[in-house]
């Protein structure tokens, strides 16, 4: 078993931190938030009392924070307290310049390193059924990957450093895009006289088929452990939808990559932001549309 120094104890990185420690590691934790260590402390991690003695003794270091700003910083501050060697995983999201920058100061420092964001929100966390989509070496990953299956179901390596924030992005472009859809096809269903569960039977077994429907319904009634059947409490909340949908839309402006629906569906998730939804299940999406896209924004 290693010792982890683990950095970033909130609705995300608490539970997995706690899961490294139920699978038998000592885990090191730091958050500035002292409610959040309380919470990360009841889980068995042990709070250090800043994020250089979080990493001091470690074998590994994870980060958890969120922005690039915030893992520059953060490993700009903790590099020098680490062993030489130590693996650094990093499973924010954020941008691919900036996990590519965080790559290159581990190495300057003579660590190894590995981007990892995750898929499956705070349920993911809890049970330790997060998806893994990492970017690094072969053999930072391999160092990493049984730390990873200490909190997740599927460990994937994307490729070189940055691969796995590419990964990310891309796949939550497509989640945005495809929620959006779905709930657009339940309004017009519902203008329609088509009930909810017809719908569902019919679309969840032919090719209107995907994730957005068949395991997160933005409608109450199908799928039973969907948010829509808790008020749209969040899973993963609309602020979070529309910061990965904002990644997106950088890194294809960067690449001259083109993506209109990317870019329309983050117009849509920021106008529900502002309207004081961005707390709320990026699936509750549905009742904006349900009342008419506000002025300004394209239809």
């Amino acid at each position: 078993m290693a010792t982890i120094g683990f950095i970033g104890l909130g609705n995300m990185g608490g539970p997995m931190a706690g899961n490294l420690a139920k699978a038998g590691h000592r885990v090191l934790g730091f958050d500035i938030v002292p409610d959040n260590a309380a919470a990360a402390a009841a889980l068995g991690v042990a709070v250090a009392g800043s994020g250089a003695d979080a990493v001091k003794d470690a074998d590994v270091v994870v980060t958890m924070l969120p922005a690039g700003k915030h893992v520059l910083a953060v490993w700009g501050e903790v590099l020098g307290a680490a062993k030489p060697g130590t693996l650094f995983i990093d499973s924010s999201t954020i941008d691919v310049e900036s996990a590519r920058k965080a790559h290159a100061m581990a190495a300057a420092a003579g660590m190894a390193s590995v981007d990892a964001p995750v898929s499956g929100g705070v349920g993911g966390a809890q049970g330790a059924t997060l998806t893994f989509m990492c970017g690094g070496t072969d053999d930072a990953f391999a160092r990493a990957k049984p730390v990873l299956e200490a909190m997740g179901r599927k460990i994937v390596h994307c490729g070189a450093a940055g691969a796995g924030q590419a990964a990310k992005i891309c796949n939550n472009m497509l989640l945005g895009i495809s929620m959006i859809g779905t709930c657009e096809a339940f309004v017009l269903a519902e203008k329609l006289g088509l009930s909810h569960e017809a719908l569902f039977d019919v679309s969840s077994t032919s090719s209107g088929q995907c994730w957005s429907l068949t395991s997160y319904c933005p409608v109450p009634g199908p799928v039973p452990a969907s948010p829509a059947n808790r008020a749209y409490a969040p899973g993963f909340a609309a602020a979070l939808m529309l910061k990965d949908l904002s990644l997106s839309q950088d890194a294809a402006a960067a690449a001259g990559a083109a993506t209109p629906l990317g870019a329309h569906a983050a117009e849509l998730y920021a106008a529900y932001a502002e309207a004081g939804f961005g707390g709320t299940d990026f699936s509750g999406i549905v009742e904006f549309l349900r009342a008419g896209l506000p002025k300004g924004v394209s239809r």
